[in-house]
């Protein structure tokens, strides 16, 4: 039997850092714990088991929901990705729950043969094939962590409201930061490609600056946090509409062209920008994530190639 790790439910000062630096986007690919079983808060060989991914972020939210409680955590190797995500690559699976069981032994650690499972985890996890390879039967738990406590207290019932996923103003402000931080970069290289261009044209750089910038809050947080109610399925249409919408306090004014080509740069980079929050939200298969990806990423390539082309031919005209 391998060792097993002993912890609390209490988050020290250096989890909380590192799960700062991750929801800004930094360390998230390596933000990761062992697999294998944890010993919460001295549990029993009664104390239930929970199952979750080896994502640092999602493996610290469930211990710290358990404040008070004696349990088991066992770690599946989802590659440091979280349950959701793990649940639909197959990392967080049938497999390798099995086999985690098997390695950790778990049958000789508990009396029990129950493992709960997140319910955002139940598409990676066939009940009956963990049952018949391993003796384990899987219960699904609650959407979120924070609802662990009401549900071992019902009994490891769960209830209606506990398996309705949410996708509010807080879960979506949430992952804000990430989607400023990972985008920046582009942003960048846009201000410096215009900055070079104004170099050259010997124009004042400020309008384009400000044009880039208001494009690009567009994308990554208006776009998140007015999410439902800007009109239509599509997350690179709504991006599109509210880049439109931020044209109309910055390029009123100005001559046809540079009104052409700042319509289409500011409507693609935020199309393309609120995009990519499709696969962060509740409202998109895999599929559908990958079908309007398709039909959006070719539109914005050419968008973003026709806006600078306009650019330039305006700054050439006047």
């Amino acid at each position: 039997m391998s060792a097993i790790t002993r912890i609390n439910s209490r988050l020290s000062l250096f989890d909380r850092l590192g799960a700062m630096m991750v929801r800004l986007s930094f360390n998230r690919s390596d933000y990761a714990v062992e697999p294998g079983l944890y010993a919460l808060n001295n549990p029993t060989p009664d104390s239930p088991v929970f199952v979750s991914a080896n994502y640092k972020l999602s493996f610290d939210i469930v211990r710290s929901s358990l404040l008070g409680f004696g349990a088991w955590i066992l770690v599946l190797d989802t590659k440091g990705v979280n349950v959701w995500c793990a649940a639909g690559r197959g990392t967080f699976g049938t497999v390798e729950l099995v086999n985690r069981i098997k390695l950790t032994e778990l049958d000789k650690v508990v009396g029990h043969r129950k493992v709960i499972v997140p319910q955002l985890g139940a598409t990676g996890i066939a009940a009956h094939e963990v049952a018949s390879l391993s003796g384990f039967q899987v219960v699904y738990g609650p959407v979120r962590a924070e609802d662990l406590p009401a549900f071992i207290h019902d009994n490891f019932k769960v209830s209606g409201e506990m398996r309705q996923v949410r996708f509010n103003l807080k879960d979506r402000l949430t992952l804000v930061p990430v989607e400023v931080v990972h985008y920046s970069k582009y942003l960048f290289l846009l201000l410096f490609f215009f900055l070079l261009l104004s170099c050259f044209f010997k124009v004042d750089p400020w309008l384009a600056v400000i044009n880039l910038v208001v494009a690009y809050l567009c994308g990554t947080v208006l776009g998140p946090a007015l999410l439902p109610a800007i009109p239509g399925r599509s997350f690179a249409m709504k991006g599109a509409l509210l880049g439109l919408a931020g044209i109309i306090f910055t390029v009123s004014r100005l001559a046809l062209f540079d009104q052409l080509a700042w319509l289409l740069l500011m409507s693609t980079i935020s199309s393309y920008l609120l995009m990519n929050f499709t696969g962060s939200s509740t409202y998109t298969s895999p599929s559908g994530v990958q079908k309007e990806m398709r039909l959006a990423v070719p539109l914005q390539i050419a968008g973003l190639a026709l806006g600078i082309i306009l650019y330039i031919a305006a700054r050439i005209i006047g």
